[in-house]
């Protein structure tokens, strides 16, 4: 048995009947008005075990009350775009709402992931498009230079092939302050929220208010930090979903590998109950006296740190 397993088989939340027949908790995604799911599928993770596993993801996802699903170009080589293209055959397509990315800077390059993208996915519009994992202040150049990928974003939309744009990112705080600087068309933004952000390079404390002040939606994402926060006994599953859930953001995207997770992690967004001031004080009192920053955070270092090495999705920890 598997950390994961263990860790689920101990714990409260499970899918009975009950919880799997409770209203979804719905927001709306700041400024773009969708009306959308508290928590997200993962496009990384829901491809990890093959095709059919992820089908069998996405058609339970969407069976609980999920409609808010993402991807990006980068997963798997474009498996995990694929694998919504054939999941989402019937009609399923109009009834959730979808997401992909697109990690090429260049107006060129951006404009042929999105039609591939769309191609893989078999649909002719996006909800929400996002710049992918921007890491470096040298990408950031890239984006917004002449020929940059914000040109492909702002004609996108305009085309009405993306109804929807933002960015995402784990690296530096201080590349997601400079893209919302930049440009104030961005929607939506991606960053990490999690019970060890604020010790170190906290985009909790730095990006998101920011984010918040604007309007724009904010999907959290790395509640477990790619499981470096259960993998070095720092807190439960459990705890990184409700702290998650717990700060200012529209939906949590929740990495999920199997159905079980998939079950596991919507029983606990609809049991939700927020921490309490208190709560929340003492959690991070506890998690600052113990290991944190990149050793736990791995997606995460300074630029220009000595051994700054940045980390690209889907890669091992």
């Amino acid at each position: 048995m598997d950390r994961r397993t263990f860790l689920l088989s101990s714990t409260a939340f499970s899918l009975t009947a009950a919880a799997a027949d409770a209203p979804m908790p719905m927001t709306t995604l700041g400024k773009t008005g969708m009306r959308i799911s508290r928590i997200t599928v993962g496009g990384y993770h829901m491809r990890t075990k093959g095709e059919d596993e992820g089908v069998r993801i996405i058609h339970r996802a969407i069976d609980l009350g999920v409609n808010m699903f993402d991807s990006a170009a980068l997963y798997h080589d474009g498996a995990s775009d694929i694998t919504y293209g054939k999941a989402l055959e019937g009609g399923l397509r109009q009834k959730i709402h979808l997401m992909t990315k697109a990690h090429k800077y260049t107006a060129a390059d951006s404009m042929q992931q999105l039609e591939t993208s769309l191609r893989s996915m078999r649909t002719d519009y996006l909800d929400l498009w996002c710049c992918h994992q921007v890491s470096t202040q040298a990408e950031v150049d890239q984006i917004l230079a002449p020929g940059g990928s914000l040109e492909t974003f702002v004609k996108a939309k305009q085309q009405g092939k993306v109804r929807h744009i933002g960015f995402t990112g784990h690296h530096d705080p201080a590349v997601h302050q400079r893209l919302l600087a930049a440009f104030d068309g961005w929607e939506t933004v991606q960053h990490p929220v999690n019970l060890i952000d604020p010790h170190y390079l906290s985009f909790i404390k730095n990006v998101l208010p920011k984010v918040r002040a604007r309007g724009m939606g904010l999907l959290a994402m790395k509640s477990n930090a790619i499981g470096g926060i259960t993998g070095h006994g720092i807190a439960s599953i459990d705890e990184c979903l409700r702290f998650t859930w717990s700060q200012n953001i529209d939906t949590l995207v929740s990495g999920m590998t199997t159905v079980t997770e998939l079950e596991h992690n919507v029983a606990a967004c609809k049991a939700f109950q927020p921490m309490s001031a208190a709560e929340q004080t003492a959690l991070l009192e506890r998690t600052k006296a113990g290991v944190h920053g990149s050793k736990v955070e791995s997606y995460k270092v300074e630029e220009g740190s000595a051994g700054c090495r940045v980390h690209r999705d889907g890669e091992a920890v």
